[in-house]
């Protein structure tokens, strides 16, 4: 092997994979009119939650919201918790601006770049009141399961962002994923489950459409709940 070819760049594995997707017309109108307002740029640097919502609250990060339907729904229903979503895929983030639009949301923010570097960068050191990480890609086949998300050291790196007795709600309908979701999770010291194995789908995440559709095939949902100890 080349000096080059030992001296070349370590490439992170991902997570995700972007794909071409086209934008609807509504969803880049929103982009155009909303993203000024509600689209942070990545930025290396920690950002000042109060800032950025013009107030004290607690702070609750969204990992992949995909077009955002759900993420919509709990940021209505919760006024009191300011939200930042981070999504990679354009149309997603088109979506949601718009659903943002419709329903006059104004503590929910959004982040168009890799989750694994806004964590690192933009995210203080036990700032977040809670994580939500919803049906990420259970990358089936098992070539691809280091591409899976939910590994320990990126576990690890999480929980140091958030606050003592903050949460990290994880659910998949995928059970080799959840099986290895609660492994890694339990392994993890600075968080306690707070269920005996799997919990029950707390009252803030919406039962969504993917959801729905995979129920009438026949699929499971496994919730997970832990909690910064």
């Amino acid at each position: 092997m080349s000096d080059a070819a030992d001296a070349a760049p370590h490439r992170p594995i991902r997570s995700f994979v972007l794909r071409a997707g086209r934008m609807g017309p509504g969803q880049q109108r929103a982009l155009d009119e909303l993203g000024p307002r509600f689209l942070l740029p990545y930025q290396a640097q920690p950002m000042d939650f109060r800032s950025v919502f013009g107030r004290e609250a607690p702070t609750v990060l969204e990992i992949g919201f995909g077009m955002g339907d759900a993420t919509a729904q709990i940021a209505a229903a919760l006024p009191g918790t300011d939200f930042v979503g981070i999504e990679v895929h354009a149309p997603g983030v088109g979506a949601l601006l718009k659903r943002i639009g419709e329903m006059g949301l104004t503590n929910l923010r959004l982040v168009q770049h890799d989750a694994v570097e806004v964590l690192e960068s933009m995210i203080p050191p036990r700032s977040l009141a809670g994580v939500h990480l919803y049906f990420p890609d259970p990358w089936h086949k098992k070539r691809h399961h280091k591409r899976r998300l939910v590994q320990p050291a990126f576990v690890q790196h999480l929980a140091t962002r958030l606050a003592p007795g903050g949460y990290l709600h994880c659910a998949t309908d995928w059970q080799p994923y959840a099986e290895q979701m609660l492994e890694v999770l339990s392994a993890e010291p600075a968080l306690r489950n707070t269920a005996e194995g799997f919990a029950t789908r707390p009252h803030w995440r919406p039962s969504t459409k993917f959801e729905a559709r995979g129920l009438k095939l026949g699929h499971g949902v496994w919730d997970l709940l832990f909690r910064k100890r």
